[in-house]
């Protein structure tokens, strides 16, 4: 399994393809705010919406995404899908960001290219409101 790490071997751009498709799926601050509450425990999509005052459609995309990339998951109770996180490293991962965030005196956030989700994606339109 191809590591993010420092290489000699520079030019591994395939390798580091599935790394870069992880980043993007948590490269949104509503998938962020998703992980960050289900790391408090499992939620029913219309508890998520309610706490994260966001549309149906819009969590339930977001959580597509997230199920996609394999980090959340669900089971059926009822009538209701109740999500969770399925890997506890993610947890580890965000802290580690976190920490890198407050390293860098939140500089990213000055990045003209990612300070901003962008609006034209349909995902992020709503999260962006």
């Amino acid at each position: 399994m191809p590591m993010i790490i420092a290489s000699p071997d520079v030019s591994g751009r395939v390798e580091l393809a599935p790394a870069g498709a992880l980043f993007r799926g948590l490269g949104d601050p509503t998938r962020l705010a998703l992980v960050r509450r289900l790391a408090t425990g499992e939620a029913r999509v219309v508890d998520l919406c309610t706490e994260l005052g966001l549309s149906q459609s819009t969590v339930s995309s977001h959580l597509a995404c997230l199920r996609e990339c394999g980090l959340v998951d669900y089971r059926a109770q009822g009538r209701a899908s109740v999500y969770h996180l399925t890997r506890p490293e993610l947890l580890d991962l965000l802290a580690v960001a976190e920490g890198l965030l407050a390293a860098t005196g939140n500089a990213v956030a000055l990045c003209p290219t990612y300070a901003r989700p962008t609006t034209s994606d349909p995902i992020t339109k709503e999260s962006a409101r």
